[in-house]
C-alpha cells in the first residue's frame, strides 16, 4: 500500500514537472524576450559566403540624386581564426569614386572592435578607420562606418516593448540599448514574427531624438534570405540613401585572399 502511495506521489511530481516545463515552453512561444528575438535574428542562415551588386542612390533634401554602383563580397567565418565575418566592397562608377574600396573584418570576440580600411585610388593608399571615426558617414551615405560593420547581439541590452503590424507584417518591436556609449542612445527594431527578418529600425541620437529610420526589403536566394533593398532616412538632415541589391550569389566558395588589404588596393571583378 505504501509502495503504491509512493509511486503515486512520484508520478504526480513527474507530471507536475512536465506541466511546469510545458507552461514555460508555451510562455516562451507566446512571448519571447527581447534577447531571444535578437538571437533568432542573428542565427538566421545567410550562407557561407555571398557576392552581389548594389546601386547606392543618395538623395538630398532638395531631392537631388547621386548614383553609386558597387560590388560586394562577404564571407562567414563562424569563429574560425577568431573571425565572425569579413566583407569587402568596391565602387565601380561614377569616375569620381571608381576604384574606391572598403574592407571590414568582424571578430568573434564581442570586446574586439571591427577592423576597417578605406582605399582611395587618388592617394593610392589605404586608410585604417580609427575607433573614433566609426561614427562618420560612409562615402556620403546615411550609413556610418559602424553601421557597415557586424554588430554583436551581446553589445546591447534588449527589451521586447510591444507587438505591432507594420506594412501588413506582424512584428515584435525590440528596444536595444548599447552597453557602451556610442552614436546611438538606443535602437528600436521591428522583427517579423514568422521569418525573423528585420523590417524596420529606428535609431535615436545621444539626445534621445529620432535620428534615422532604416526600412528593409528581402529576397530569397536558394533558400537564404538576403537584402533586396535598404532605405535609410536621416530625419534631421532630410537626406536619404537607397541601396538596391541585385545579382546575389551564395555559397560560391570565396577564398580568404579576397578579404585582404592587398585585394583592397588591387580591386576585384564580379564574375
Amino acid at each position: 500500500m505504501f509502495t503504491h502511495i509512493r509511486k503515486s506521489i512520484v508520478t504526480l511530481a513527474v507530471l507536475m514537472g512536465l506541466s511546469t516545463s510545458l507552461i514555460c515552453l508555451n510562455a516562451f512561444a507566446a512571448s519571447p524576450t527581447g534577447l531571444d528575438i535578437m538571437n533568432r535574428v542573428d542565427q538566421l542562415d545567410d550562407g557561407n559566403d555571398q557576392s552581389s551588386k548594389a546601386i547606392y542612390t543618395l538623395i538630398n533634401r532638395n531631392n537631388k540624386q547621386r548614383i553609386r554602383h558597387t560590388v560586394r563580397f562577404w564571407k562567414d567565418y563562424d569563429g574560425k581564426k577568431g573571425f565572425d565575418s569579413k566583407m569587402i566592397t568596391f565602387f565601380e562608377s561614377p569616375a569620381l569614386v571608381k576604384g574606391t574600396g572598403f574592407l571590414s573584418w568582424s571578430y568573434e570576440d564581442d570586446e574586439t572592435d571591427d577592423d576597417q580600411w578605406l582605399y582611395l585610388p587618388a592617394l593610392k593608399k589605404e586608410r585604417r578607420i580609427a575607433a573614433s571615426g566609426k561614427d562618420n558617414y560612409f562615402m556620403g551615405s546615411d550609413f556610418t562606418y559602424d553601421d557597415m560593420g557586424d554588430r554583436k547581439v551581446d553589445e546591447d541590452a534588449h527589451k521586447l516593448v510591444k507587438s505591432e503590424i507594420y506594412n501588413g507584417v506582424d512584428c515584435y518591436v525590440v528596444e536595444s540599448t548599447p552597453k557602451k556609449k556610442g552614436m546611438y542612445s538606443r535602437r528600436q527594431t521591428w522583427v517579423e514574427k514568422t521569418k525573423w527578418l528585420i523590417q524596420k529600425v529606428n535609431y535615436y541620437d545621444r539626445k534621445g531624438r529620432l535620428l534615422k529610420t532604416l526600412n528593409m526589403q528581402w529576397q530569397n536566394v536558394k533558400g537564404l534570405w538576403t537584402w533586396k533593398r535598404g532605405e535609410m532616412r536621416n530625419h534631421l538632415t532630410k537626406h536619404a540613401t537607397l541601396i538596391d541589391i541585385t545579382a546575389v550569389r551564395v555559397n560560391t566558395g570565396l577564398k580568404d585572399r579576397m578579404f585582404s588589404v592587398r585585394t583592397l588596393k588591387r580591386g576585384a571583378k564580379f564574375k
